[in-house]
This record gives structure tokens, C-alpha cells and sequence, in this order.
């Protein structure tokens, strides 16, 4: 049955003017729930994400950075934590180290695979990669042992993105081929005579942030830019002139190939015999994205055939590149030892961008650059703040009803809204309800990361429901409801009629609140502790409760009774600042008109 809420505000602190209370609970008629809250301001509660596992006595987390980092980035890391500049590593001195640290920063040489994971020993909580690439870092590991990866995919972008045309415009006028004949004592000049970017088209293969400013300066010199890439939206390459086009249409009618995808399985040299041949003869490739998309022996051959004109490289598959490696030493191609990143301002923009990340990230805070945890808009994390602290105290406290020895396997997770199902993402919020749920009673470690992973190995199975509401979609969300099938509860009131115990909380004033237990409507703020109290409703009852824990100086934060019916049955729940103890919950129990009562810590 529907209650309505009414919130009633005391100056007072609620456990130290029971008589007060005693005469708001007194009169009559009364709504079918009274809320009290003390006159103080609630802080919202940090999102725990990722934990720095630092000892308990106030030491700094420690921070290992592997690879050279800007000051300006080890500066903001040594407010922090502790910092441990450390480079050139050996595998094996890495794993040695790795055990003391709760977090790592590395380029791109160190490989971080799942040997560094299991060195850990569940400490490492975040990896950070300075730059925009992860194919040196095992995600796959990462995530299986809760640890959250975050890379600084913007600071370098445009470095990355000049560098690009600046090997171009190398490449096409022979540069670096004829400043050498110069200053070997040589003077020929109709030996290193180039070819001309204007008209010509270009082929930006991967458009995102870096593709897209390669094709923009592209433009400013007057050539015609065309782009590959599944995953791009078709207006954002319009809006700059660009025409989104298939991979065999990209090959075959670019003058200039300019890669910028990332390394994966799909991309592994990506561009090989087969591919080479579909080229328009005289082509000429640029690279500054991964050594590993181009196969290093078949772009040799295709420079012998004369498929392929001349190559500008900043990177290799493996780096550096042997000496005597035929791609290097080839007279038409030109190479740097992967300098897309390296200026001046983009590496301390990098330094910066990733101890932020880590700092945050260590912090507890959603990592907007988090590589292996869902990939979500700063302005969707702002606003779903306080909705992801409802949805992982509402776990805790749905756990903590269930009776010892009940195993939870079915969770199903209600989100009421106003807005279309397209426009609530709720990645975040399951993965912190599972938080929630696994935490209280195990001795694992869930996070963001590892949340989907983890319920899945204990084999509980999450379902999702969501109901569209009528109204404005101000907020994301209305309410959040979490029941648990096929338990015992140790508070026999929190089941719903279905035989679920149920919770259901909504966030007020970007606070946090439990608005439902079981078929009872409440209203008390998520933080601190509960105890929640199934009585008959009769007058008085809300003093003689507040006595007992204001005589054991136990501070209440909030009260509210949700009531069916008056002089029926009535659930109160209280926010508790402090742990009551043992004889205060007795004497609690010990009330006449209570009939079973829980306590509940979050």
C-alpha cells in the first residue's frame, strides 16, 4: 500500500530531546510516515571505485613511476603519495616492486602483463598509461584482478597530430634524405626532388582525435581528405570536410595513407601484402599510431615494387628497431624514434593529464579515462554521482537483510525514470550494486573494474528492469529498487509479498535515502548506520527510542516511521552516527511494542 512522506525538521539532535519527540509522534492524526532529520549538513560520500590499500595509519599510498614522467606531473603526485621514479626496469625488478605499490605509471616500453598483476598480490589498484596507447598493458588481466587502467588520451593529441604532417611534408620533399647528402659534403639537387600536397589525396585511416586533427591541418594545405573508420559518426567528418569511406575505397585512391588506429587483433598488420596491392602505385604512408598495424617485411617489398613511393615512420613493432633493419635503413623511407608525443607542452600536458587520473583514481573518484571500466562523459559521472552512492549502499543493506548461510544468486535491479531508455546508461550503477552486495560478505575486492567479472565467478545472475515514468527527466532517476530471490531475511518485514527482500532509495538534495523496506515506506538518509525496527504503532514510541540511544550517547542523524495503517503496524528506521552497543540493541529488543529489529552498518 502507497504511503506519503511528510518531513518534520528539529533544531534539536533527536536523541537528546526525546520529549520533544515523544509529542510529534503523539499527535494526531499523523501522515503515514514522519520523518526527523538533525539540522546539520550530510557531505556526499566519496565514490568508492578504486581503494588505495595503503595501511590503515594515515601512511600515503605509494605510486611507482617506471618511465620517464614530467615534474610537473611528479610534483602533483608527491602531494599525494609516495613516488617512486624508478626506470629502465628489468621484468624481474618490476614484479619485485610491484608488490609494495598501489600504483603504477608507465609509457609506452614497460610491459605490464599479467605476471605484474600476480606479483601485486591484489595491492596495484591502478595502472597509468601516459600516453593514449594500452596495447603494453593486459586489460584482460587487469580487470580480472580489480585493477583499474587509465591512460592520458588528449594531452598529446595535437603533438601527435603535427608530427604526423610534419613527416609528411618530410617525406614528400625528401628532408631528412637530402639534409644528409648536404652535410656529407654532397650538393644534388635534382637527386631529391619531391612531390607537391596540394590536390593530392589524403587517406586518414582511424578518425578519432588525433585522425581528426591530422585531416583538419590537412585540409589547410590544400589537399583532399577522406577517412576510414567504422566507429566515427558520419556529420562530425562532414562538419570538416571529410568523406567517411570504406577500407578497399580509402586504399585504393589515397596518395598519402595516414594511420592512426590502435593496435588490436583486428589492426595487426593491417596493412600487408594483400592490402599493399590494392594501393594506388606511388602511394606514400605515414605512421605515427602503432608500429604493429603495418607488416614490417611486406611494406620492404612493397618499396622494392614500387607499390609503395616512401614511408615516414615514428614507430615500429618492436622498439627500437634492429640496426640493421632493412625497413630503417631503406633509402625512401624516413623514420623517428617515436617522437609523436614529444614536445614540450605535450609532455607535461601527459604528466599532468595521467597523475591527475591516477591521483583521482586512487582517490576513489570516477576515472573518466578509464580504459577497462565503462567509458562514460564527465558531465553523465557528475550527474550520476549520488545515484552511484545510493546504488551501492542499497547493496549493502539488501545483503546484510538476507539470513546467514543464504547464498545470493538472484539480484534484480528496478531504476524508475522519466527518461527514455536510450538516455540512462546503468553500467555504473550495477556494477556498484554488486559492489555492494559482494563486499559485506566476502573477502573479495569489487570495483567499477572487476564487478560484472566477479558476480559472474559466484554465479550470481543480475537482471534489469526499468520503468518510464510520466514527467520531466530533470534527474536521471526516480528511484532505484534492489530485491534479492530465493533468500531468508534475518528481518522478516523486508520481504516484499513476492518473498524478496526488497530496498528502495531515491537521492534528495543529492543525498542518498532509503525510502522503502519491504512493503513499508521510510525515509532515512544512507549514511552512517541503520537500525531499522518493525513495532506496533502507537504513540510514544519514537521517545522511548530515542531515550535509550541518547542515554548510551549514541547520535541519531535520522528518523522516520513508515506505517500501513494507524495503530497497525509500523517500521522505524533511524540513522545512527555511532555503533550502539550490544546492551543498547537489547534494550532496544526488549521494547514491548517492538517486534524485531536489525541493525545495519553501511
Amino acid at each position: 500500500m502507497s504511503a506519503v512522506t511528510a518531513a518534520v525538521t528539529s533544531s534539536a539532535k533527536v536523541a537528546v530531546n526525546p520529549h520533544k519527540i515523544s509529542s510529534l509522534s503523539s499527535r494526531s492524526p499523523l501522515p503515514s510516515a514522519i520523518s526527523i532529520r538533525s539540522k546539520r549538513d550530510i557531505p556526499l560520500k566519496r565514490l568508492i571505485l578504486v581503494t588505495c590499500t595503503a595501511t590503515g595509519d594515515g601512511a600515503k599510498p605509494t605510486v611507482l613511476v617506471a618511465e620517464k614522467l614530467g615534474e610537473a606531473g611528479v610534483q602533483l603526485l608527491e602531494k599525494f603519495a609516495n613516488v617512486d621514479c624508478s626506470y629502465n626496469l628489468t621484468p624481474e625488478e618490476l614484479n619485485t616492486k610491484i608488490s609494495l605499490c598501489d600504483a603504477l605509471i608507465v609509457r609506452s616500453a614497460t610491459k605490464v602483463g599479467r605476471d605484474v598483476f600476480e606479483s601485486s598480490r591484489g595491492r596495484l589498484k591502478v595502472v597509468g598509461r601516459a600516453g593514449v596507447g594500452i596495447d603494453n598493458v593486459d586489460l584482460s588481466a587487469a580487470t580480472e584482478f580489480g585493477c583499474l587502467v587509465v591512460n592520458a588520451p588528449t594531452a598529446n593529441t595535437i603533438a601527435a597530430a603535427e608530427h604526423g604532417i610534419a613527416l609528411m611534408a618530410a617525406m614528400a620533399r625528401n628532408v631528412s634524405q637530402a639534409d644528409a647528402s648536404v652535410k656529407s659534403g654532397e650538393w644534388k639537387r635534382n637527386k631529391y626532388v619531391g612531390v607537391s600536397l596540394v590536390g593530392k589525396t589524403l587517406a586518414v585511416m582511424g578518425f578519432g582525435k588525433v585522425g581528426s586533427e591530422v585531416a583538419r591541418r590537412a585540409k589547410g594545405l590544400g589537399m583532399r581528405v577522406i577517412a576510414h573508420d567504422p566507429y566515427a559518426p558520419a556529420d562530425r567528418a562532414h562538419a570538416i570536410g571529410v568523406d567517411l569511406v570504406s577500407f578497399d575505397e580509402a586504399l585504393s585512391t589515397a596518395d598519402f595513407i595516414s594511420l592512426h588506429m590502435p593496435l588490436t587483433p583486428a589492426t595487426s598488420k593491417m596493412l600487408n601484402d594483400e592490402t599493399f596491392a590494392k594501393m594506388k602505385k606511388g602511394v606514400r604512408i605515414v605512421n605515427v599510431a602503432r608500429g604493429g598495424v603495418i607488416d614490417e617485411d611486406a611494406l620492404v617489398r612493397a618499396l622494392d615494387a614500387g607499390i609503395v613511393a616512401q614511408a615516414a615512420l615514428d614507430v615500429f613493432t618492436k622498439e627500437p628497431p634492429a640496426k640493421d633493419s632493412k625497413l630503417v635503413q631503406h633509402e625512401r623511407v624516413t623514420v623517428t624514434p617515436h617522437l609523436g608525443a614529444s614536445t614540450m607542452e605535450a609532455q607535461e600536458g601527459v604528466a599532468i593529464e595521467i597523475a591527475e587520473a591516477v591521483v583521482g583514481a586512487l582517490n576513489g573518484e570516477l576515472a573518466s579515462t578509464a580504459v577497462n571500466a565503462p567509458m562514460v562523459s564527465a558531465e553523465v559521472l557528475a550527474e550520476l554521482k549520488p545515484y552511484v552512492v545510493l546504488a551501492e549502499q542499497l547493496g549493502r543493506l539488501a545483503v546484510q537483510l538476507v539470513a546467514g548461510g543464504s547464498g545470493v544468486k538472484n539480484v534484480k535491479v528496478t531504476y524508475a525514470s522519466a527518461r527514455a531508455t536510450d538516455e540512462l546508461d546503468t553500467r555504473l550503477l550495477r556494477a556498484m550494486i554488486t559492489k555492494g552486495i559482494i563486499e559485506p560478505i566476502s573477502d573479495v575486492y569489487v570495483n567499477l573494474v572487476n564487478a560484472d567479472y566477479t558476480a559472474k565467478q559466484r554465479g550470481m545472475r543480475i537482471s534489469e528492469e526499468r520503468v518510464v515514468l510520466d514527467g520531466s527527466p530533470e534527474s536521471p532517476l526516480e528511484t532505484i529498487t534492489v530485491q534479492l530471490g530465493n533468500v531468508e531475511s534475518k528481518f522478516a518485514t523486508a520481504l516484499s509479498e513476492s518473498g524478496e527482500v526488497k530496498v528502495e532509495g531515491r537521492v534528495k538534495d543529492g543525498i542518498p535515502h532509503l525510502t522503502k523496506v519491504g512493503s513499508f515506506e521510510v525515509d532515512v538518509s544512507l549514511e552512517g548506520s541503520i537500525i531499522l525496527c518493525r513495532q506496533v504503532d502507537q504513540p510514544g514510541m519514537i521517545g522511548t527510542v530515542g531515550s535509550i540511544l541518547g542515554e548510551s550517547n549514541v547520535n541519531v542523524s535520522f528518523m522516520s516511521v513508515g506505517r500501513i495503517a494507524p495503530r497497525k503496524q509500523a517500521v522505524m528506521a533511524i540513522g545512527v552516527d555511532d555503533m550502539p552497543s550490544k546492551e543498547t540493541l537489547k534494550k532496544i529488543g526488549e521494547i514491548p511494542a517492538v517486534e524485531e529489529f536489525v541493525f545495519l552498518k553501511l
